[in-house]
């Protein structure tokens, strides 16, 4: 890690001194404006509130909010004393909650009101939550309060800064420990490799309860000592205004959000509308169907700029180059971590070659709280092992294929679904597609994919079927095909296969 900052309230308190009446963080949905300065103040105000209620460094508090001011400041506001931040996926259900508050041992919540009901329905869970704070609107939270001791607390930078849950994909969610260093190396990578400075303004409308929208349109503004804008939610009706009226360089994004707005926007970028400052959109949690990055560019003459990641890695580990380098489908070139593909055996494998994606550097997550033996397993051979499946092509650029966990074995054959979504997304009445294995007598598995349409189009599932034989090994094709409403996903755009899977049953 650079030398300059040895944790996040030293990088914060740099940026004030430097900027302070500079604008860092826009309110969307109430008009709000905080300077360097002022959210400084609001920070300040947060961790004292925090401080009178017990909260010392290495406790957790946990975060329930809806995106807002109130959700950046919250982090900020542990951060200064040292705690812990846990942020919670609002979109779980109350037992979920109380599982990551009980498995984290939050001695604090921080939490709007509307979720209330739902923090009560599971009260007797949560023993050793000592203190629940109501946080609709900072300035009421903190207007009793006395401002603690302006004595900085010591924080080293591999003291843990974050607590964040995997999405228990394939379990259990596990706490990801994530230090200072972790947070401020992969804000610097990313606004680095970006080329992110002071007139950028980044927008936050990806959930701030996942790392993307805190690593990637939050803290790398900080480090770039430019400025964020921070809407509730995304809504494709209002996204090109909203770039127009905060004058937005960059956004953070999912595969879905890009859908969306093709879909929304048929005719391109209304023309009344000034959005030539917007830079490129930066797209991951899951990856993009070429064909949906080739149509969004050629819409609205905004590049994609594709990059690969997950919580362990704090948020980001590759990104494309914002210019002529640049690889549509690829994930692109490491941003400051090292990065192998290597089989089972963990030696690497020939260029263009699959294996499992390991990474290693600054960037990547202390442990799991409270689960050595999957860290241990994690970290085999001293390389985080992501369980993703990719390979590398001769110039370094890494391509994603799946998860190692979602790779189909048809009679011996490895078969991974992304190539066979890329294959369905490029029939002109696919909108959406998800391939998963199940059962088969006969060979172990078969392949099952599941297919919205698109808006008034018409195809038989016979006829996708076809349309994949002719362009996929027999052993690839799917053996059904069935057309849905919808392929549910999690709130950063990742398949819920586990509830497709259900739906074969």
């Amino acid at each position: 890690m650079t030398a300059d900052f040895q944790n996040i309230p030293q990088l914060l308190r740099a940026r004030i001194a430097a900027s302070p009446d500079k604008v860092f963080l826009f309110s969307q949905s109430d008009g709000r404006k905080y300077t360097y300065k002022k959210f400084g103040e609001a920070v300040e105000r947060t961790a004292s509130l925090l401080a009178q209620k017990g909260i010392k460094k290495g406790d957790v508090v946990s975060l329930l909010m809806p995106n807002g001011v109130e959700y950046i400041i919250a982090y900020f506001a542990c951060w200064e004393l040292g705690a812990l931040a846990g942020p919670i996926n609002s979109l779980l259900k109350a037992q979920e909650i109380a599982y990551v508050i009980s498995n984290s041992e939050a001695k604090a919540l921080l939490v709007n009101s509307p979720f209330i009901p739902t923090i009560d329905s599971v009260r007797q869970e949560l023993p050793q939550l000592s203190n629940i704070i109501v946080f609709d609107r900072e300035a009421d939270a903190t207007q009793d309060v006395t401002l603690k001791d302006s004595q900085p607390i010591e924080i080293q930078p591999d003291d843990e800064a974050i607590i964040i849950y995997t999405s228990g994909t394939t379990g259990k969610p596990k706490g990801c420990l994530l230090t200072h260093r972790n947070v401020i190396a992969n804000a610097r990578q990313i606004s680095e490799w970006l080329g992110f400075g002071p007139e950028d303004r980044l927008l936050t409308v990806m959930p701030l309860f996942h790392m993307n929208a805190v690593s990637v349109t939050t803290m790398s503004a900080l480090y770039a000592g430019g400025s964020t804008v921070v809407s509730p939610k995304f809504s494709a009706s209002r996204f090109w205004q909203l770039v127009s009226d905060y004058q937005i360089t960059s956004f953070g994004s999912v595969a879905t959000m890009l859908s969306m707005l093709l879909t929304t926007y048929p005719e391109g970028v209304p023309a009344d509308l000034k959005t030539k400052q917007l830079r490129f959109a930066m797209c991951g949690s899951a990856p993009v169907p070429a064909e949906t990055i080739k149509r969004f560019e050629e819409m609205f003459g905004c590049l994609v700029v594709e990059g690969y990641g997950l919580s362990e890695s704090t948020c980001r580990s590759t990104f494309n180059p914002p210019d002529q380098r640049r690889r549509a489908g690829s994930c692109g070139l490491p941003i400051g971590n090292e990065m192998r593909v290597v089989d089972d055996n963990d030696n690497d494998v020939p260029t263009g070659c699959l294996g499992e994606i390991v990474l290693r550097g600054e960037n990547i997550l202390k442990g799991y709280y409270k689960n050595p033996e999957a860290t241990k397993n994690a970290f085999r051979n001293g390389w985080f092992h992501t369980g993703d499946v990719g390979y590398r092509d001769q110039d370094g650029f890494y391509y994603i294929v799946d998860r190692k966990s979602d790779m189909i074995i048809r009679g011996g054959e490895n078969i991974y679904p992304r190539e066979i979504d890329e294959v369905l997304y490029q029939h002109p009445s696919v909108a959406a597609a998800a391939v998963v294995g199940m059962p088969d007598e006969l060979y172990g598995e078969e392949v099952a994919a599941f297919v919205v349409l698109r808006e008034g189009s018409e195809v038989s599932e016979e006829q996708l079927i076809e349309f994949c034989k002719g362009r996929l090994a027999d052993y690839k094709c799917p053996k059904t095909v069935r057309l849905v409403k919808d392929i549910p996903k999690g709130p950063t755009g990742k398949l819920l296969k586990r509830e497709l899977v259900k739906k074969l049953s």
